[in-house]
């Protein structure tokens, strides 16, 4: 991972403007939203701490604990921690469906963070492990028996790459959150902050049984339209594993818009799916 902190712009890009910063908590939540893709998680708590540090939570399968099989000596949390693309949507095995591929995954978030806590609900039982700038602080320890699933990860940025001021803007955060929920409908995404100034702190819960069509509704913020219903719809391609959603509408103001998606990452430049 050295290679990640000396030129992190290559991975998340730029660290002076704030944009890189978000990308490490987006990929962070897209591991999240990739096990609800794959129907195996239903809540997502994205936080940011008083301390400015991130927690994201779910209720997935957890990441696997038991020894690496290409590296037996290490855990599968530790390596997927610390060494670059060896995730599971890396492999067609993991994940049918992925929105992670875009991204560069946990172990850049690793590399680039002050400290990075990892705790899994896993095989009956509670794991945790600990790292700073890439590299384990700990082994991974069993703490106690747990009957619950689920991934816990809280990181800070590391000073030393996003300099001093370093401050995650709670605006596009929680944009990312309510958007998340739109296109994956019936997910619960729970958006939290706690701010050293406790007036400013903030609980929201998005969750919409409609999908993009609540979506749609919402970006409509009320206006006419030429026909009042919206069409909205999904079907499956031919290896049935492909799912297509759609929802479109014709509101009498002149100008048109088209938005697209693919697994939840939207696709500025359009693609073969427009």
């Amino acid at each position: 991972l050295e290679a990640v902190r000396k030129r992190p712009g290559m991975y998340i890009g730029d660290t002076d403007d704030g944009s890189g910063l978000h990308h490490m908590v987006y990929e962070v939540v897209d591991n999240s939203i990739d096990e609800a893709l794959a129907g195996y998680c239903k809540n997502i708590i994205v936080n940011i701490n008083g301390d400015g540090s991130i927690t994201v939570k779910d209720d997935g399968r957890g990441i696997p604990v038991d020894n690496h099989p290409k590296r037996p000596n290490l855990s599968t949390l530790e390596v997927i921690c610390t060494t670059l693309h060896s995730g599971g949507k890396f492999s067609s095995k993991a994940y049918n469906t992925s929105g992670g591929l875009h991204g560069v995954g946990l172990s850049v978030v690793n590399a680039l963070s002050e400290e990075l806590i990892v705790e899994v609900n896993r095989d009956n039982s509670l794991w945790r492990q600990e790292f700073s700038r890439g590299l384990p602080k700990t082994k991974i320890k069993k703490i106690k028996e747990s009957k619950k699933k689920g991934t816990y990860i809280e990181f800070i940025p590391d000073k030393e790459i996003f300099g001093n001021d370093t401050y995650f803007d709670s605006k596009i955060l929680k944009q990312m959150a309510e958007s998340k929920a739109y296109l994956f409908k019936g997910i619960t995404i729970n958006w939290e902050l706690d701010s050293e100034d406790s007036k400013t702190n903030e609980k929201i819960t998005y969750n919409f049984p409609d999908g993009i069509k609540d979506f749609l509704i919402n970006k409509l913020d009320n206006g006419p339209l030429l026909i009042n219903e919206i069409f909205s719809g999904k079907t499956y391609l031919d290896s049935k594993e492909e799912l297509i959603e759609w929802s479109i509408c014709w509101p009498i103001q002149l100008e048109s818009n088209l938005l697209s998606f693919c697994n939840t990452i939207p696709t500025h430049e359009g693609g073969s799916h427009e």
